[in-house]
């Protein structure tokens, strides 16, 4: 019986610590001639200084959790909607000291959720149809022409555009703090994780951006330049906008 009862007030810390304080004094006041006086007197006195003290550790626990609660309950969920033809990737690829060529390609539509200023979840949807180059870098006098890069750039060397007309991105992952978004992208139906860098997100003008390098092999689109000295870069730059 005693070790369940000092158990008990261990497991109690407040009514422990108010048990030792009072424990020397309940000898005497047993022995005192109006003993049933004394004790509910003893007992109303601990029963008020434990209302306070020990009421008051709860309440403040009890305050902390309801603090904790308010927080999670008034984190506002934001789903934003991508607005296909407003959004696009940028794209830039390399012939290896010599020139690179860019252009774009049109998001056609896509979802960001978010919990603050954190993204929990989205995906947009590229059409690869839509590709067009941007650069100066051509000789037309020798039949290099914007055309036939996007044409080449569409055939089965590169992105067989005509099989796989769609990619897209999944995001799976965001760190705020890095700035940035792990993702799996799929690009001639070949999925890779991802990380998209320098990510901004702005709700007031409702746009997000980010930089993203891919390695091309991992997806199939392993063309060699026909000439040996003429290499072409494997990284593919792309640039994210999105508006919302």
């Amino acid at each position: 019986m005693k070790t369940r009862f000092n158990n008990f007030l261990e497991r109690n810390r407040c009514i422990y610590i108010h048990f030792k304080i009072l424990s020397p004094y309940l000898p005497k006041i047993f022995k005192t001639t109006n003993m049933k006086k004394s004790i509910v007197s003893v007992f109303a006195l601990s029963l008020a200084f434990f209302m306070v003290s020990c009421a008051g550790g709860n309440t403040e626990n009890q305050t902390e959790a309801t603090e904790e609660k308010m927080v999670e309950e008034t984190t506002e969920v934001t789903e934003l909607m991508i607005k296909g033809g407003d959004s696009k990737v940028n794209w830039e690829g390399e012939v290896l000291g010599v020139y690179a060529h860019q252009g774009t390609v049109d998001i056609t539509e896509g979802m960001l959720s978010l919990e603050g200023d954190k993204v929990t979840a989205g995906n947009f949807t590229v059409d690869m149809t839509t590709m067009v180059a941007t650069d100066d870098n051509y000789t037309p006098e020798e039949g290099k022409t914007p055309e036939k890069l996007i044409g080449h750039l569409k055939s089965a060397d590169f992105f067989m555009v005509d099989s796989f007309p769609k990619a897209m991105f999944e995001i799976t992952a965001h760190n705020v703090e890095s700035k940035t978004i792990k993702g799996n992208l799929t690009v001639r139906g070949i999925t890779n994780e991802e990380t998209v860098e320098d990510v901004t997100i702005d709700l007031n003008s409702g746009t997000a951006t980010g930089l993203l390098n891919i390695d091309r092999q991992k997806y199939d689109v392993a063309f060699k330049h026909p000439l040996e000295d003429v290499v072409l870069s494997d990284d593919i730059t792309l640039a994210i906008e999105l508006k919302m």
